[in-house]
């Protein structure tokens, strides 16, 4: 975790699940991580549709109004890397970009996972837990 720290990483959790949709229940392996990027001072509706403007290949952007705010939610897949060890599969990404209210900073959600075929599935759980982030402490201070 300390590596992904250097990106900004402050979250990772993997998931192993069963493939209820119609896979067989083949197992299914997901990653989660929330990141937070810094970003130039700016209404957080422009920052939230910036993060989806670079050139990453974003596609089947959505723009959220959740309690927290402003937010975008988008999909990148990723071709399998030439040479690897790994399964030659390509990586299904699904992003959430949710401006802080001190519009300096963006917290990302992304669920990963090379189950591309359950890319619907991945985005609704992703989006179901973007409706749940709140950028305050229990106290009451924002974070």
């Amino acid at each position: 975790m300390s590596t992904m720290g250097q990106f900004g990483t402050v979250h990772c959790s993997l998931g192993l699940h069963r493939d209820d949709v119609g896979g067989g229940g083949q197992p299914l392996l997901s990653l989660f991580t929330i990141t937070w990027q810094d970003t130039p001072a700016a209404p957080r509706a422009a920052t939230a549709a910036r993060a989806v403007t670079a050139p990453d290949g974003h596609r089947r952007v959505a723009y959220l109004e959740l309690p927290c705010g402003p937010a975008t939610v988008s999909e990148t897949l990723r071709p399998p890397v030439t040479g690897s060890p790994l399964p030659r599969l390509p990586l299904l990404q699904v992003h959430a970009h949710l401006p802080h209210p001190d519009c300096k900073r963006l917290a990302v959600l992304t669920v990963s996972s090379t189950a591309a075929a359950r890319r619907a599935e991945y985005r609704a759980v992703l989006e179901g837990i973007a409706d749940t982030v709140r950028f305050t402490d229990p106290l009451g201070a924002v974070s």
